[in-house]
């Protein structure tokens, strides 16, 4: 029997990182959209990787899991938009809330962090997974790249966490759930770190492990 595979929106999928997970989702065989507030820029990018291109609001209200990409300055406002559209869906969300110029210094907002964000925007109609926030887009753009890094993912939901720790393998990555929404916090923190550790050593993409699991993580 053929195993069923969610429709995936990558909502700002034109972007560094949204382009690189949508190409390894199509390319293990998911449908995916790629919404953009360009929906002729969305196709174009989309008809590279066989995807399908339009704009957000239709990818949004299209798909099964909708993928948020977008920079943290857009974030709320694009929620906003689509809100409707998402209810009932699980939004998973790579938001990391980096304040130019200090990109380098972590700075969350009030909220806690950018998933918590989401999820007040949203309505508790919407599971919101937090994941993604610490992978090159460098990487995941080179599609013979093996990714040498471990995923955090974090939601309230056990059963959404669970499906984005499939699109994680389906995309090469190793996923390791790391607990609630609330946790989401040190993801997005560790991505300034990460920033800064780069430019010092001159890295191409530092990722983190995760230590002293009874086994490894199958990709």
């Amino acid at each position: 029997m053929t195993e069923y595979l969610p429709t995936i929106a990558v909502l700002g999928g034109t972007g560094a990182e949204g382009s690189g997970l949508a190409m390894r989702w199509a390319q293990a065989g998911y449908r995916v959209l790629i919404g953009s507030r360009s929906a002729e820029k969305a196709a174009e990018f989309a008809a590279e990787i066989g995807a399908e291109g339009m704009g957000n609001a239709e990818a949004a209200a299209g798909c099964d899991i909708a993928v948020l990409t977008v920079p943290y300055s857009a974030q709320r406002p694009t929620l906003s938009d689509l809100k409707d559209a998402l209810q009932g869906k699980i939004l998973v969300d790579v938001t990391v809330p980096l304040v130019p110029p200090k990109v380098m210094r972590v700075q969350l907002p009030e909220e806690g962090s950018a998933a918590q964000i989401a999820q007040t925007v949203l309505g508790d109609s919407v599971r919101v997974v937090s994941a993604f926030q610490n992978v090159s887009a460098g990487h995941l753009k080179d599609p013979d790249h093996v990714i040498d890094c471990d995923v955090l993912i974090t939601g309230d939901d056990p059963t959404a966490r669970e499906e984005v720790v499939r699109l994680a393998k389906a995309a090469g990555l190793v996923a390791i759930e790391a607990g609630p929404l609330d946790n989401a916090v040190a993801a997005e923190a560790l991505t300034s770190l990460l920033i800064w550790i780069n430019r010092k050593y001159k890295s191409p993409g530092a990722g983190i492990r995760i230590t002293a699991l009874p086994h490894d993580p199958p990709i």
